[in-house]
């Protein structure tokens, strides 16, 4: 028998073709509501079939946490757990009883397993911990986007961690991104002291290619008294590097990505990346070495700021190239078999593993000894 009384709740607006997988992996809820922000498509009629409460709401001008509220504010207020997602998300099957099970009297929300992305294989990419199913009072969304949820109840604010909770997020590759350039802003200009706007701002700057904008935000990112967590700031110097080597500023780039080095030594992601721009000079040394470093590093972390391409096939292939390029064909073998097995339906890392397979079967190194 539940312990708890558990309500799903989301916003939505065209999302006709998620429905049924959507309210398939919601079912273990008691209820479902759903407030719709303007769908002209089949939406509301799928998920009212299905069994979903459905609220139609307007909000002028848009704004996420303000949808959100709204969204929360038809959840009667005898449910004790909240769980807010998005139709183009799914919770893998059994969450229910994990969530009652991981919840305890003092709880007020708890933390599960997100994949934000996959890789081409179907392997997850980007992966950390969320925190969207929270206590039923206490809470409020705020950011115009990027919307956290902020407590505000009267006993302290407590997390439970569930690892084993999935959600799977597969978007809507057609969707456009426009809204949160502009909703960033706004953010940053009504929470300039907010730490975390900023760098999602200029993180935003750098994927419209707004290179200067970008490098400028991060710095003022940078420099924020609050911006103290390494691997975010890590995160900021990334992203300056990279908007550096966009513009062609090699020296910049490089200098950037050795202070996300030090940052964040811990995190493989700069070595990554380091390794990808010293590769890319030729610098057969510094890749090889980067590659040794960046692979010392197991542990994925667990927060939004691990990047896909720093633990696949890459930083293998990169090394396997770096090593060869040196002659040390043994080491550049062993990474090219990594690699391959990683992506084994790439074509050019197998005739990789067959080349490098060829000059150890010769016994020579590349100045000739053997």
């Amino acid at each position: 028998m539940n312990m708890y009384k558990v309500a799903v709740y989301a916003i939505c607006k065209n999302e006709e073709k998620f429905v049924d997988r959507w309210m398939d992996s919601m079912s273990e809820a008691d209820a479902i509501y759903v407030s719709d922000t303007g769908s002209s498509d089949g939406t509301i009629e799928r998920l009212r079939k299905r069994g979903a409460v459905v609220n139609e709401i307007t909000v002028k001008p848009w704004r996420f946490d303000k949808a959100r509220n709204m969204s929360m504010s038809f959840v009667p207020n005898d449910f004790d757990i909240c769980v807010c997602t998005d139709l183009d998300e799914v919770l893998e099957p059994g969450w229910r009883a994990l969530l009652e099970n991981a919840w305890k009297a003092d709880t007020t929300r708890l933390k599960y397993k997100y994949t934000w992305s996959f890789n081409e294989d179907g392997t997850p990419g980007v992966t950390f911990m969320y925190e969207k199913i929270h206590a039923r009072h206490g809470f409020k969304w705020v950011h115009p986007v990027h919307e956290v949820l902020e407590y505000s109840g009267e006993k302290p604010d407590r997390y439970a961690v569930e690892e084993r909770i999935r959600l799977d997020h597969y978007p809507d590759p057609s969707k456009s991104r426009s809204q949160y350039l502009p909703l960033l802003e706004l953010s940053v200009k009504e929470s300039p002291e907010d730490d975390r706007n900023m760098h999602y701002l200029g993180r935003e700057y750098m994927f419209y290619g707004r290179w200067d904008k970008c490098i400028e935000t991060l710095k003022k990112h940078l420099a924020m008294p609050s911006a103290k967590w390494r691997d975010e700031r890590c995160a900021s110097m990334r992203y300056i590097a990279r908007a550096y080597e966009a513009k062609g500023n090699m020296a910049e780039a490089e200098s950037w990505l050795y202070r996300a080095v030090a940052e964040a030594p811990y995190l493989r992601e700069p070595y990554v990346e380091l390794a990808k721009l010293l590769y890319s000079f030729g610098d057969w040394i510094g890749a090889a070495h980067m590659t040794e470093e960046a692979l010392n590093i197991k542990e994925r972390p667990a927060s939004y700021i691990n990047e896909g391409f720093c633990w696949d096939y890459t930083i293998y292939d990169i090394g396997a190239i770096a090593f060869y390029n040196l002659g040390m064909y043994k080491r550049s073998l062993e990474l090219a078999e990594a690699a391959a097995e990683l992506a084994p339906d790439n074509g050019r890392l197998t005739e990789n593993v067959k080349i490098i397979g060829e000059k150890v079967k010769s016994g020579k190194n590349k100045n000739g000894t053997e």
